[in-house]
């Protein structure tokens, strides 16, 4: 990434803790990574809706709907996975400066990307949510059969099939996507935002 002397920063004149302290809570990111099919997606916007609910301001960024847009022309090499993951990391950071609850369902199968993510955003500002799943059940929900066209070898770079996912050394939290209920995980992510006293807005 080149950086150009031309371009300054631009501060803006209402801060992140002004916003923080008129939503009434501090933003943050919760990065959902997993397998495909592990419910990365689904529980990213289970816990929106219940945040809404809560009268908080939020967005997921869903990794589909990123590569419809600012990643289109991203394959899934390594080298275009980390350049997807370093756009995103971009853009969180602007949407936690703009005082949101940021939501990312991405799988970021690699341990130095993920800690990339959590340097760039800040330890305090990231929590790594880690969506355990058995490959097994991750395929018998695959809809759109990516995991049968990968194992047939119409797919190149599939985490999981021909491209490695490594497990998270130290996430904040461990889902267990693979039995426990959307409802429960919701609500084991809601005590770990209460835990680190994300509704509480800025002094």
């Amino acid at each position: 990434m080149k950086n150009n002397n031309n371009v300054v920063w631009h501060r803006s004149l209402v801060s992140r803790s002004n916003r923080n302290t008129l939503n009434g809570h501090k933003s943050v990111n919760l990065w959902f990574t997993g397998l495909s099919g592990s419910g990365k997606s689904t529980l990213a916007h289970a816990l929106e809706k219940r945040l809404y609910e809560m009268r908080c301001r939020t967005f997921v960024f869903d990794g589909d709907n990123v590569r419809h847009g600012l990643c289109a022309d991203l394959g899934f090499s390594q080298k275009d996975r980390q350049e997807n993951i370093r756009r995103i990391t971009e853009m969180v950071k602007l949407f936690l400066e703009g005082g949101l609850i940021a939501l990312t369902a991405f799988i970021a199968p690699f341990q130095k990307d993920r800690d990339m993510i959590k340097k760039r955003l800040g330890a305090e500002n990231y929590i790594e949510v880690y969506c355990e799943c058995p490959i097994e059940i991750c395929e018998q929900r695959d809809v759109k059969g990516m995991y049968k066209k990968a194992r047939q070898g119409l797919i190149t770079d599939f985490t999981g099939i021909s491209s490695p996912y490594e497990t998270p050394q130290s996430p904040d939290i461990v889902l267990q996507t693979g039995k426990d209920s959307k409802e429960f995980c919701v609500d084991q992510l809601i005590q770990l935002m209460i835990q680190r006293n994300i509704f509480q807005g800025d002094d």
